[in-house]
């Protein structure tokens, strides 16, 4: 009994580790509303094509140097490595004998063709959101992409990763399909926002904590977790007046997702890679939105407080930002034109987590290149320069700053830091 409560328990914590999807023979469900009908083929697939960019599905259904949504992106995990399967129209191994009632039970029920059951690594926990006329738009674009014939390659999961049928039980007590009504008392604006962040955006995959089985715990709260595997924080995108969004305008979120690039921080890590692939196609409408609906959720808890780290770790600190970074980010924190992002209520700085700013001192890194910011600067890597202590005394010090009053680091989390990054 001790044995079945321990795979059930690493099978759930599975669906929270990477994007891929694979089966497990089930009873198929009602696959909903009946197809809608395009009145206009070729705006459906304008629309198509706009969804599939802002949803960023070809990041995990296209490997590196592959055919467009042929599938086989790896994407490794603490349990073993999934992949992602092909989504062409191909009719042996893609899904060119889907009709629209299947793709619609895959994104809504979170089921396949044949009604078996999908990992919740492919979100279908937050694409059931999406409306049935965007998941007709989807199937009909997606049927106009070149046809691959390539098998989906199956996951290479451990034991007892690999044992199946226990999946129904994290849908029992994690999973109800369904789509929210449109709230009255918001605007057409606040609705269109709420939409996309709960829907084809799946923001909650990254920006909600999880409990352990896997779960997201409060995903519309959006209160910010590590992403595993990748160890970056996903930041809180609520109210929070330090760690998140609470400093922030709406049109400051939209010009992050559009563009890479805000009056408060810079995208960076994985968030940099979805601005790349993904928001900067955002419509502008679109982007507001998004901000508009963020702006409006409450800080689920008051931030946490820490005693000021000691002065001499602070004068320390001082001294290594005055020789390395003061050129570009200023004596005031406040960096120079958008090319050098403040450090003073930065929320890649103040952050719970302080893995980020470690990362991007020891590693450098580039904002996304976007059609408004083609060319964008880059920060070069100190973690030659630097050891642990000088790198963890630089980071505690910009955490406390210019106002800033985040958590002191530790020479032993920028060791993880980087052996996590190797």
């Amino acid at each position: 009994m001790r044995r079945i409560a321990r795979i059930l328990l690493a099978l759930l914590l599975l669906c929270a580790g990477s994007a891929g999807i694979t089966h497990w023979l089930g009873t198929r469900e009602d696959a909903g509303p009946a197809a809608i009908a395009a009145t206009d083929p070729a705006a459906q697939l304008d629309r198509g094509r706009y969804l599939a960019s802002i949803g960023n599905c070809m990041t995990c259904h296209t490997a590196r140097d592959g055919k467009p949504y042929a599938g086989g992106a790896p994407v490794p995990t603490p349990f073993g490595t999934l992949y992602g399967p092909n989504i062409t129209p191909d009719p042996q191994t893609g899904i060119g004998a889907w009709t629209a009632d299947d793709f619609w039970n895959a994104l809504h029920n979170g089921k396949s063709r044949d009604g078996t059951l999908l990992y919740p690594a492919f979100p279908f926990t937050e694409y059931t959101n999406v409306s049935r006329a965007d998941s007709d738009a989807l199937h009909a674009y997606l049927r106009t992409v070149p046809p691959v014939s390539q098998p989906s390659r199956p996951p290479e999961l451990r034991f007892p990763y690999d044992q199946r049928p226990l999946l129904a039980a994290w849908r029992a007590l994690y999973f109800t399909p369904g789509t929210p009504a449109e709230d009255s008392g918001q605007s057409p604006q606040w609705n269109r926002g709420r939409y996309l962040v709960r829907g084809l955006g799946h923001c909650a995959a990254c920006h909600a904590p999880r409990n352990g089985l896997g779960a997201t715990m409060d995903g519309a709260g959006l209160g910010g977790g590590l992403i595993p595997m990748l160890d970056w924080y996903a930041p809180p995108l609520n109210g929070a007046p330090a760690t998140g969004l609470g400093n922030w305008q709406a049109e400051d979120i939209a010009a992050l997702l559009r563009t890479g690039m805000a009056a408060h921080s810079t995208a960076s890590g994985p968030m940099a890679e979805v601005v790349q692939r993904s928001t900067q196609h955002l419509s502008a409408s679109d982007a507001s939105a998004i901000g508009v609906y963020l702006k409006s959720l409450p800080s689920a808890a008051p931030p946490a407080r820490h005693p000021p780290p000691p002065q001499a770790s602070l004068d320390a600190g001082g001294k290594l930002y005055a020789q390395h970074c003061v050129q570009c980010h200023q004596a005031s924190g406040e960096g120079h034109t958008r090319a050098w992002p403040p450090l003073a209520g930065n929320p890649t700085v103040t952050a719970a987590s302080p893995i980020n700013a470690i990362r991007m001192v020891l590693d450098g890194g580039f904002a996304p290149a976007t059609a408004e910011n083609p060319r964008p600067h880059g920060m070069p890597p100190f973690g030659q320069i630097l050891n642990d202590n000088d790198a963890a005394l630089l980071v505690t010090y910009i955490r406390n700053s210019w106002g800033n009053a985040a958590g002191p680091v530790t020479p032993l989390e920028v060791k993880r830091a980087r052996a996590s990054a190797n």
